[in-house]
């Protein structure tokens, strides 16, 4: 179900987005974004070092240690270190940013797996970024639809941008809706907000104006009777859309759509797309 907007509103409506688009685009380009990414670093219990990054890097049963040359340093969480230094456990999609310099070697684990991803202001895809094409925004594509919870949260394992790597989330409902006189749903998982969520998905689009393997759309938290509004206008591209050295997730086999999204971001310039 979609609403009729006067003037003033699609005026207001467009603004909204443009706001929305303009944030994706600074977080994208952020001197220690995504674009700024380097190298993707597997780590296992052998001591190795990277062009991009100082130090010797190794992973064990103790977590994440690097130990660095004399005359190398890393500050981390504000405090200098020097010599051997160690991470420890990294929770699953968590980690550490250590400042070198100029540049940020992320240390985090995804998939079960440790991995340093250095992160430099003048890498060559941020340097030669010009934006990332997108749909106009148009009311139509705000979609009113309905969460429903499912009796106990579903753990779901879904591919990733990386070949052989899994993640695992915990989904805790679905979202019904309908699109071109179609009845739809999406597996939710948990958002970035309080009760909010989170959709992974592909549709007609994808591989053809849209990127192939994935997009992102967040969901505010549902209303009381669980009514909620899916602005696929707000669909946005994951890293893996513009950089190989993502482990973005892939989208949960049912949340592929057989209709055309045609809203959001488009492929990036990066990739190929106008």
């Amino acid at each position: 179900m979609t609403t009729e907007l006067t003037t003033t509103d699609l005026q207001a409506f467009t603004e909204d987005w443009l706001g929305w688009y303009r944030a994706q685009e600074e977080r994208l380009a952020d001197p220690h974004g995504f674009l700024a990414i380097t190298g993707l670093h597997w780590l296992d219990d052998r001591p190795q070092r990277f062009p991009d990054a100082p130090g010797s890097w190794w992973t064990d049963a103790d977590g994440v240690t690097v130990a660095l040359d004399d005359g190398e340093e890393l500050v981390v969480e504000g405090t200098p270190v020097h010599g051997e230094h160690h991470f420890g456990v990294l929770p699953e999609r968590g980690g550490v940013n250590a400042v070198w310099g100029d540049a940020v070697i992320e240390v985090a684990k995804r998939g079960g797996n440790d991995i340093v991803r250095p992160r430099h202001p003048d890498a060559p895809l941020r340097a030669a970024f010009t934006g990332t094409p997108a749909y106009a925004p148009d009311p139509r594509w705000a979609v009113t639809g309905r969460y429903v919870a499912f009796d106990e949260p579903r753990p779901t394992t879904v591919g990733a941008a990386v070949e052989g790597l899994e993640h695992v989330y915990v989904a805790p409902g679905r979202v019904e809706f309908e699109l071109d006189g179609r009845s739809l749903s999406l597996t939710a998982f948990p958002g970035h907000t309080p009760e909010g969520l989170t959709v992974l998905f592909t549709d007609a689009t994808s591989g053809v104006t849209t990127y192939a393997a994935n997009r992102s759309l967040s969901v505010d938290a549902p209303a009381a009777d669980g009514t909620v509004v899916l602005d696929f206008n707000r669909a946005a591209n994951l890293p893996c859309a513009y950089t190989d050295l993502a482990t973005c997730p892939l989208p949960p086999a049912e949340n592929r759509l057989p209709v055309a999204v045609e809203a959001g971001q488009k492929i990036p310039r990066e990739r190929g797309g106008s």
